[in-house]
């Protein structure tokens, strides 16, 4: 049986801020984890599992399910914290994250918990995955869409727009990206500012090339990154991804379109609702202290 689709915007408001309560609580516990992508996007989870996705907790491998597919499968705060909010597995479980021998692990596992669809960690493998489910749908004879959450990372990787094209040509209609178009990503190098090797202003790295500071305009721009998505054959809607509405409406639109793939350009804050982690590249992979927890969640109380 589906999830009735009947939660109001302010239960998913208040959803969304336990689920970022959660977030920081368990990168904390663990001392590691990527808390900063997984507080930008958590509008959009709590939007698809708690309003616009089919699916069924306690029947996880439904074969009408709708299907979410995490292509930036480091945001596993995000992942798992939205699953036990809506009653895949016990919320206490969350403590469990990153501990040897658990089902809760740093990356995405297929089934680990059940309901999770695909095992991920190197990035721009997800839309191909996505391609794949939203095809054996149309062979099976079934309606059940596929929602594709993408990455800033996500979008600079060939495969991810090889995955595009072919979207397009198959007219995969059944299949949805959405882009945590956070504007930050881990790190990268940059091919046109080069300082003194030891000049000791910025990281350094053999040869002298700087590290910079992990805003993709700086690593890689992807703008204009709609007209791409549009040259690729998408329909593409852009939003506030903090947004609920909007975020609903979107994905509603985008599931009615045919003839062929969507997109929903996802405008979203890194380390959103977090004072000190918001835009912060730093915190795209690393705990908050037990200070910062406690300034975090006195941030997110209700």
């Amino acid at each position: 049986m589906a999830r009735a689709q009947t939660v109001s915007i302010d239960e998913l408001k208040s959803i969304a801020k336990r689920i970022r309560r959660h977030i920081v609580e368990m990168t904390a516990n663990a001392n590691s984890g990527h808390p900063g992508g997984s507080l930008s996007s958590v509008e959009i989870a709590t939007a698809l599992y708690f309003r616009v996705m089919r699916h069924d907790p306690q029947n996880p491998l439904w074969p009408d399910r709708d299907r979410f597919i995490v292509s930036k499968g480091h945001a596993t705060p995000m992942v798992y914290s939205t699953m036990a909010e809506a009653g895949y597995f016990p919320v206490e479980d969350l403590m469990t994250f990153r501990k040897l021998g658990g089902k809760l692990q740093g990356h995405t596992v297929m089934q680990k918990p059940p309901g999770v669809e695909m095992s991920a960690g190197a990035l721009g493998m997800g839309l191909s995955f996505s391609l794949g489910h939203a095809l054996a749908g149309r062979l099976d004879g079934r309606d059940y869409h596929v929602f594709c959450l993408l990455s800033d990372g996500d979008c600079q990787e060939g495969q991810t727009w090889e995955a595009a094209m072919a979207s397009a040509h198959h007219r995969a209609e059944n299949l949805i990206a959405m882009v945590d178009r956070n504007h930050i990503q881990n790190d990268g190098f940059s091919d046109y500012q080069r300082f003194p090797a030891g000049n000791g202003s910025r990281p350094q790295r053999p040869g002298g090339w700087v590290l910079k500071d992990g805003h993709t305009a700086n690593i890689m721009n992807l703008e204009p990154l709609e007209d791409k998505w549009k040259a690729f054959g998408w329909s593409t809607q852009h939003i506030d991804g903090h947004d609920l509405e909007a975020i609903i409406d979107a994905l509603e639109q985008a599931k009615a379109h045919t003839g062929g793939p969507s997109v929903v350009i996802c405008e979203t804050i890194k380390g959103k609702g977090v004072s000190f982690m918001e835009n912060n590249p730093d915190f795209h992979g690393k705990a908050p202290s037990p200070e910062q927890l406690k300034q975090a969640l006195k941030e997110l109380a209700d």
